[in-house]
């Protein structure tokens, strides 16, 4: 088997190393990530700049670019081949909820599931690596898992997975879930710049809105790994009719 490894916290972060090292006992691993932190940056693709890419001393490859260039690049001409799995993370930190939207690393594993590879995105539910060693050991064993898993149909499919930084013994069973709700980001935070111009800088993330049970906050709360299967259609479904009606044009 063959993997196409990325991330968005760059290619010396932590918790790609790890995932790396996990991932090699049971296929191919090759890695091409951002050069520097890209959280955040969703599917965003760099269109209007230059693009380049170099490999590191441990045979890493990085790109001055989003996570989406790192895996449209790679699955375009770099790799020279079609990967049977696209994965991305260890995150550092949650992706639960609405962080979806805007993450990086789900942004990764997406560009993949675009090109018709089936993808899984890890993240970590708490930030500054702890208990990393056992999360990289349950995220090869929930690729195993979900390799071996029936689909219901021949598409390829997308997982978010965030793993609760705990021991390994202390880990619950992996559970599907839906995701949960936050509520609106804190307050914009303003400082003075020492050329006298107001800076902003984007506010933390809200508390949990929805976090009941069968969601992703409920789950990982509860120690165990959450999945959650992801689509990219954004349409409204259950009002797309409404609309059509009462628009009549």
């Amino acid at each position: 088997m063959k993997i196409l490894l990325s991330n968005d916290d760059g290619y010396q972060a932590p918790g790609i190393v790890a995932l790396h090292a996990a991932l090699q006992a049971i296929a191919e691993v090759e890695v091409v990530a951002p050069e520097h932190n890209n959280s955040a940056k969703s599917n965003a693709l760099t269109l209007h700049s230059p693009l380049y890419v170099h490999r590191a001393a441990n045979g890493f490859r990085y790109v001055n670019g989003t996570p989406a260039d790192c895996v449209h690049i790679a699955l375009t001409g770099l790799l020279g081949y079609r990967p049977d799995l696209v994965v991305s993370g260890i995150n550092n930190g949650a992706n639960m909820g609405d962080d979806t939207i805007y993450s990086g690393t789900v942004g990764a594993a997406m560009e993949g599931y675009l090109f018709g590879i089936p993808a899984i995105a890890f993240s970590q539910v708490d930030k500054g690596w702890g208990e990393l060693e056992a999360a990289a050991h349950k995220a090869c064993e929930v690729v195993q898992q979900l390799l071996a898993l029936p689909r219901p149909d021949q598409e390829p499919w997308l997982f978010n997975v965030n793993i609760p930084n705990m021991p390994l013994t202390a880990l619950r069973a992996s559970r599907f879930c839906r995701l949960g709700r936050r509520h609106a980001a804190e307050r914009v935070i303003t400082q003075q710049s020492p050329h006298g111009e107001v800076m902003y800088w984007i506010g933390g993330a809200g508390p949990a809105k929805d976090d009941a049970e069968g969601t992703d906050f409920h789950a990982t709360a509860q120690g165990h790994i959450a999945i959650t299967p992801l689509q990219i259609d954004l349409t409204d479904h259950a009002r797309l009719a409404h609309w059509a009606r009462a628009a009549a044009w």
